[in-house]
């Protein structure tokens, strides 16, 4: 899959396009983006085991996210390897505001929370996604083809968790958390950022790790 090849869905689901200042940003910043790529795998199979631990009793949901664990993982180890690869020495690196900042649309009560939950990671894969896309013409070597692989993935947990949004939600009160989680997401990534990560917003002057 290429970028040209990003489902039309998933382009239309995001409510703006990653800024070119993240891009030219990443692309001066290889090590610190693949340290906090390799974060985010972590984080993603992470909140699939969370959520499989909350919610045990829906059986598809549950095994859906456990696959999806096992290849986030698989994913982290790829990252690992490509970090080795570079002569990149691992370090601790402080969170992104945009999970957190993305979680402040959940609701509290059930099945609204779960939704909302789905929602925000759908949004994450999504915008991976889109990210992958926005790099992919700019790089030439092995994190190129790496990242032209994962689109396919993302895209398809994309897929995933807003399909599941919608098992376990009406349909317009899946419209309207993706309406809200989607202001909250817009305003993240394009409003200035003094911390660049892969999921951070419009990098500003004097940009830290």
């Amino acid at each position: 899959m290429t970028a040209a090849d990003i489902p039309a869905e998933l382009l239309a689901f995001l409510p703006c396009r990653t800024p070119d200042a993240w891009v030219r940003a990443a692309l001066q910043q290889q090590d610190v983006l693949l340290l906090d790529h390799r974060n985010c795998e972590l984080k993603a199979a992470a909140t699939a085991m969370s959520l499989i631990a909350r919610y045990g009793d829906r059986d598809e949901l549950c095994m859906a996210l456990s696959k999806l664990a096992r290849e986030e993982l698989v994913h982290h180890e790829q990252v690992l390897r490509l970090i080795r690869a570079r002569g990149i020495a691992l370090r601790p690196l402080p969170p992104s505001r945009y999970a957190a900042g993305l979680r402040v649309a959940v609701r509290t009560h059930e099945p609204a929370k779960l939704v909302d939950l789905l929602v925000i990671g759908a949004f994450i894969e999504a915008r991976s996604c889109e990210r992958f896309a926005a790099l992919v013409p700019h790089l030439e070597d092995d994190l190129a083809t790496f990242y032209a692989g994962l689109l396919q993935s993302e895209g398809r947990h994309f897929q995933g968790y807003l399909r599941f949004a919608r098992v376990f939600g009406k349909s317009d009160e899946v419209d309207r958390s993706i309406a809200r989680v989607r202001e909250i997401e817009r305003t993240l990534i394009e409003s200035p950022d003094t911390v660049f990560r892969f999921h951070s917003g419009c990098p500003v002057v004097g940009v830290a790790d």
